[in-house]
């Protein structure tokens, strides 16, 4: 039987080490099986903002507690293409490797952030590992407030009020769902922290929007580079019943397919935006 998880010492019994200067921290000394009070709840919603991502390790919580404590946090977002780990529940996603690599070529990772198709993408997602390589499959996650704040300062000058395209048509047309392509600012303010942060999704065909298709490349791969620097990361290995809560507004990630055939499989629960905390 679950109990909540409101006593006086619940929010004093959190573990936080940080992993890296402003991205990553592991956070232990809960059980994430038992539904939050009030209090831990948005301690853990201050600690996401200000690490970017969290990461829990020795949770082993079913496809159903994984839902309950997303929702904790918002409403789910069910999404249109992305399959489902089982048939009849809509809010968790199968992240499956074979999957990929019948979708999608090439099949190699690309930094990118989730549902940025969305006119409101979903701000945060809960992701737990179901089947992990032996070896490899780390996933990175990416301060995108850090690579701004990195920026000379004539190219942040250059890209202030600039628009990029998150183009997802090719996935939604092979499921009949009728979505426009949108284009969110290219420095993007962060609804809560207030920070800016580059966002773009090098997974969906960026283009900066009205550009010529060149000078459009160009500046987004010398914007890339400044992802692809490790300064601005932290790297997740993957040990069995770990959980990551991430924002989605914060930066980027990048899945790590250094695995050859093997099957991986994760089970992501999204959250959609703009949605008060339940009371």
């Amino acid at each position: 039987m679950s109990s909540v998880i409101d006593t006086p010492n619940a929010v004093e019994n959190l573990v936080v080490r940080p992993l890296e200067p402003t991205i990553g921290a592991e956070v232990s000394g809960l059980d994430l099986r038992q539904p939050l009070g009030t209090a831990l709840r948005d301690e853990i919603k201050r600690l996401l903002l200000k690490h970017r991502v969290l990461f829990f390790r020795d949770q082993p919580i079913t496809s159903d507690q994984q839902i309950a404590f997303a929702r904790q946090f918002g409403k789910i977002y069910e999404h249109p293409t992305t399959s489902r780990v089982r048939k009849d529940v809509g809010e968790s996603h199968r992240i499956s490797a074979e999957e990929n690599r019948k979708l999608y070529t090439p099949t190699a990772g690309r930094w990118h952030t989730d549902t940025s198709w969305l006119a409101r993408p979903t701000w945060g997602a809960v992701l737990r590992d179901i089947d992990i390589p032996p070896a490899g499959g780390d996933t990175i996650w990416a301060d995108g407030h850090a690579v701004y704040e990195a920026l000379p300062a004539e190219l942040k000058v250059k890209i202030e009020g600039l628009h990029v395209t998150h183009d997802f048509q090719s996935s939604l047309r092979r499921v009949g769902y009728d979505y426009p392509i949108v284009a969110h600012p290219l420095v993007r303010l962060h609804p809560e922290t207030g920070e800016k942060v580059v966002w773009a999704n090098w997974s969906m065909s960026p283009w900066v929007v009205g550009w010529d298709r060149a000078d459009s490349k160009a500046l987004l791969d010398e914007l890339l580079a400044y992802y692809a620097r490790p300064e601005f990361q932290v790297r997740f290995k993957w040990t069995p019943h770990s959980v990551v809560f991430w924002d989605n507004r914060a930066g980027l990630h990048y899945p790590v397919t250094n695995y050859g055939d093997y099957p991986r499989e994760l089970e992501r629960v999204l959250i959609e935006d703009h949605e008060a905390l339940p009371h």
